[in-house]
């Protein structure tokens, strides 16, 4: 039995945070070689630090996502559709990701002014020399996980020991799993995007999104579980979005903008999902309405829950980030000399 991979299915994602990826991304950045991941034109940089004036030409302005177009990106699509980016004084492309394309390195390389990612992937980044900055982070609860066949009974991290995991290969997830729950019994294979693997092996075990494989897999009468990682231990920030020093300093009050419009588009999703999902099928017409429907109900609680309850979508902590820095330290993955102080800010949300 085949498992089809959706254009725009979390299924298809590329593994995350890889830090040996974000390595050879520093390098290729710093050294001047900057190899081509996206066929689109440089954005034209603003040319002020202040967002224009009632009557004035809006300021062009690209934000590059972590993948196809979907609900994880609901309030950043809202916001376009909506005219809140219009009303900021921004005049908005968003540009999306998808195998191949690294947000991180077009931002680092000028090309836009805003990206997406994880957490993790800003803290990487520093350590390899490229100086991101988070300026908001859409999802408080990481998405992220392992799914399983419900009837394994497989209730824990550490009972994937003894069976077949298919993931990405270096992913700081996964390597700060096999040393907390000391997975030295598990079958790790390399996750290829499909989910046939999965299907045809009830033993089996997966990397998923809650918002998109579970969905999947019940559309084909299969039923799953979802070990998220949040919930063992390891929970960066989430679509993260992110811009560079120099375009912050050099650029505050756009970045206010965006971040302020981003988060009302964001408050806009929350109960007015259907409306935005034909915008974001008219990016991705391979991923059907109905699976848009399932994911942003599903990321409800991850995006509007933890601090975004009382300090509204994109509220970021020291804590959060120190904790993370110390986690990817412990097993070898970052540097101790990386301050996860100077990673991100709260600086430009409207409830900081």
């Amino acid at each position: 039995m085949n498992s089809p991979i959706l254009r725009g299915s979390r299924s298809a994602r590329r593994p995350a945070s890889s830090a040996l990826a974000l390595l050879l991304l520093g390098f290729s950045i710093l050294t001047g070689c900057t190899a081509k991941t996206a066929e689109a034109p440089a954005a034209e940089a603003p040319g002020s630090g202040e967002a224009p004036a009632a009557g004035t030409k809006a300021v062009p302005v690209t934000q590059v996502t972590n993948w196809f177009a979907e609900p994880e990106h609901g309030g950043n699509y809202a916001a376009l559709a909506k005219g809140f980016y219009k009303d900021a004084g921004i005049d908005m492309t968003i540009q999306p990701g998808g195998p191949g394309v690294s947000a991180t390195q077009i931002v680092a390389s000028g090309k836009a002014q805003f990206g997406m990612g994880q957490a993790d992937e800003i803290l990487f980044a520093r350590q390899n020399g490229i100086p991101l900055v988070a300026i908001l982070a859409a999802f408080q609860k990481n998405p992220q996980g392992i799914m399983v066949h419900k009837d394994q009974n497989i209730k824990d991290i550490a009972g994937l020991n003894g069976h077949k995991v298919y993931v990405g290969s270096g992913v700081a997830y996964w390597e700060y799993m096999k040393k907390a729950y000391k997975l030295d019994a598990v079958q790790e294979l390399k996750y290829t995007g499909s989910l046939a693997n999965f299907v045809n092996d009830k033993t089996a075990a997966i990397q998923c999104y809650i918002t998109s494989e579970p969905f999947t897999m019940q559309k084909q009468g299969i039923e799953t579980e979802v070990l998220l990682n949040a919930d063992f231990g390891y929970n960066p920030y989430a679509n993260v979005m992110f811009t560079t020093e120099s375009f912050l300093k050099e650029h505050p009050e756009v970045v206010r903008g965006f971040v302020e419009a981003t988060v009302k588009g964001w408050a806009y999703y929350k109960d007015h999902a259907s409306e935005i999902h034909p915008t974001i099928q008219a990016k991705n017409p391979d991923l059907p309405i109905a699976n848009m429907d399932y994911g942003a109900e599903a990321q409800k609680p991850l995006v509007y829950g933890g601090d975004a309850e009382t300090k509204g979508v994109g509220y970021m902590t020291k804590e959060r980030w120190e904790a993370l820095a110390k986690q990817l330290v412990d097993i070898g993955l970052l540097k101790a000399d990386v301050d996860p102080s100077q990673a991100f800010t709260v600086e430009y949300l409207p409830n900081k």
